[in-house]
């Protein structure tokens, strides 16, 4: 039966109190990748409460998209809106929509508050909720799936994906912990390489900087940058001489055509990624490294940085780094499972891929 409507204060990852009308009917995505978590709390119709989006999943994870396109086409016809932190969102095509929530990354309060859209909206009776999965994705996730279950009338399947998100996290933590001193790699976390001609972008001790320290390795950009994101020099990452390095890639086709780019994710082609793979292990900050010497150069699918999925990125690093320890650990499995509980489309694989042999024989 669905959920009878009422009226709740909630407080969102921003600390705002918001009062709302719940079950929420009326959305729109400020991220189009959101869609990660309404696809799970809306399994049998996914797309039936959102009215608009960003444009964002089309244009950063194609792949994704065109794979929820084929099992859902209603998703062709959302109406579409630009970044906050671009300027690209329309305060008058998204009242026009007569919304009853508009849902936002943490990372677009700063552009709201300086647009004044919460309080354009506000004025309209339209509440404006943050959530967060991509600047602190270890602290705020599980509360951002527990508030959007909350806002959807869906708080039992919030709790169920909860759950298994922990139980999956727990898989790596555990045997890490029951095996007491090991040793911790020097990772460089190689962020989008190709997709530009800069090198290098990294992360520091968040986000993908995290899932390297839980995985039971040392980051080298949470020495070296303060914020989540930032840039390590080559000469740096010469003189530091990295154990392992894990390139971040995914399909930039409609942002950086022609690119050297790693294009992983769903149905990706791993033989072409493992050949980009190779072409980005030939650059001077990497070719004389430890991890290319050693064969300990990795890609994997850069999205998983703003998904409340990074527990498959973790398990996948844990096995990277301590391939002993965690010989029966498998994220394809754990990928499938979460596929098969909870989302509307079918698992295809493609989310990583391994420097097999040197750069110069791939």
């Amino acid at each position: 039966m669905p959920a009878a409507a009422e009226k709740i204060a909630i407080t969102d990852i921003a600390g705002r109190s918001v009062t709302l009308t719940v079950p929420v009917q009326r959305v729109i995505l400020g991220e189009g990748r959101q869609l990660h978590v309404v696809a799970a709390l809306d399994r049998d119709a996914p797309l039936r409460r959102v009215i608009g989006w960003r444009d964002d999943l089309i244009k950063s994870d194609p792949d994704t998209y065109r794979t929820y396109l084929a099992h859902h086409p209603e998703i062709a016809r959302l109406p579409l809106f630009g970044g906050l932190n671009e300027g690209g969102f329309s305060i008058e095509k998204a009242i026009a929509l007569k919304p009853d929530l508009v849902l936002l990354n943490f990372e677009a309060k700063s552009a709201s508050e300086e647009t004044g859209l919460v309080e354009k909206l506000a004025a309209l009776g339209v509440p404006v909720v943050y959530v967060d999965f991509r600047h602190s994705p270890f602290q705020n996730t599980e509360p951002s799936i527990r508030l959007m279950g909350r806002l959807f009338g869906k708080t039992e399947i919030a709790e169920q994906l909860i759950a298994f998100r922990a139980a999956q996290i727990a898989r790596v933590t555990g045997p890490l912990a029951k095996a007491g001193e090991v040793a911790r790699p020097l990772v460089m976390v190689d962020r989008i390489p190709g997709y530009s001609d800069e090198c290098c972008m990294s992360f520091g001790p968040e986000n993908f900087g995290k899932m390297v320290e839980i995985a039971g390795g040392r980051n080298l950009g949470s020495a070296l940058l303060s914020g989540t994101f930032g840039t390590i020099s080559p000469e740096t990452i010469i003189t530091r001489d990295p154990d392992v390095v894990i390139a971040t890639g995914g399909n930039w086709s409609a942002l950086a055509p022609g690119g050297n780019w790693i294009g992983l994710g769903p149905g990706a082609d791993l033989t072409e990624a493992r050949r980009k793979l190779a072409n980005l292990a030939r650059r001077p900050a990497f070719i004389n490294s430890r991890a290319v010497k050693n064969h300990r150069f990795y890609g994997i699918w850069h999205q998983f940085y703003n998904s409340p999925y990074q527990f498959i990125a973790l398990q996948q690093i844990a096995r990277w780094l301590h391939p002993e320890l965690f010989a029966d650990l498998d994220p394809d499995a754990t990928l499938r499972e979460l596929h098969e509980r909870f989302l509307p489309v079918p698992f295809e694989p493609g989310y990583w891929v391994e420097l097999l042999a040197s750069p110069e024989r791939q």
